[in-house]
């Protein structure tokens, strides 16, 4: 029978220790929060350039409004308020192939086109055939377009300018914006590549594997929830949000036949 094992982390009545580090003496107010995620998932502290374009990253992600993911977390508090880790887990549980976990899609099918970043490949040519696999299976590309943010996503170019002052805008970052270009004139219409097609491409440069990449928007929005639910607690809509749609959508039941 194959022994449990585990590398991460390890404890003894007097010490936690964490990839080696000692958490009290090596990690406790010398490691940013941030950096502690870049820790577990690569099992080393970034150098100053990682730590700027991976902070940036998460960063990116925890604060969007009033979305699905916010908005069901604070209607599942209204219902459980003794249950904060419910209503969080509520609003991440919404973090699919539409809203946030598209960093997952986009890295995937970036890293699929893309597997060596240091071989020689045609970008353009690259392009076309991401748009057109999409386009045949009649999908959306992961990344690409946005519900409002048009003609262009406001945090993608500062992302590319913190990518290009850090050393992370290469071959998939190029891509990701070839594919919005070709996606857009293909269409007709603008497509731009959204904060999560970048974060894909970012991801990718960083070499993380696709399949932890929605892992960075679950870290990311769980900050944000929190801070709703807080809201909530001082200043709540949830309530109003769902009495007002009970009533907006069941108005019609309640209206007097009309005479003839």
């Amino acid at each position: 029978m194959k022994p449990y094992h585990t590398d991460i982390a390890w404890s003894s009545a007097d010490s936690i220790t964490v990839f080696g580090r000692s958490l009290p003496d090596d990690i406790l107010g010398k490691v940013s929060f941030g950096d502690m995620a870049f820790l577990e998932l690569t099992r080393r502290l970034p150098d100053a350039n990682e730590s700027r374009m991976f902070n940036a990253m998460l960063v990116t992600l925890v604060e969007h409004g009033l979305t699905p993911s916010t908005m069901v977390a604070r209607l599942t508090y209204l219902g459980a308020p003794e249950a904060m880790q419910a209503a969080v887990a509520a609003g991440l549980s919404g973090l699919g192939t539409v809203f946030v976990g598209s960093v997952e899609g986009s890295a995937k099918f970036l890293k699929e086109a893309l597997p060596d970043p240091k071989a020689p490949h045609d970008p353009d040519a690259l392009a076309r055939e991401i748009v057109e696999r999409f386009a045949a299976s009649k999908t959306i590309v992961p990344g690409i377009g946005h519900p409002f943010h048009k003609p262009i996503d406001p945090r993608t170019p500062r992302l590319i300018q913190i990518a290009k002052e850090t050393g992370f805008d290469g071959p998939y970052v190029a891509l990701i914006q070839k594919v919005a270009a070709t996606a857009g004139a293909t269409r007709n219409r603008d497509l731009p590549c959204n904060a999560t097609g970048i974060l894909g491409a970012l991801a990718c440069e960083f070499g993380f594997d696709w399949k932890i990449c929605r892992g960075l928007g679950v870290m990311a929005r769980a900050v944000g929830i929190v801070g709703h639910i807080l809201e909530e607690s001082r200043n709540p809509i949830a309530a109003d949000l769902w009495l007002r749609t009970e009533k907006e959508a069941t108005d019609h039941f309640r209206e007097p036949p009309k005479n003839g």
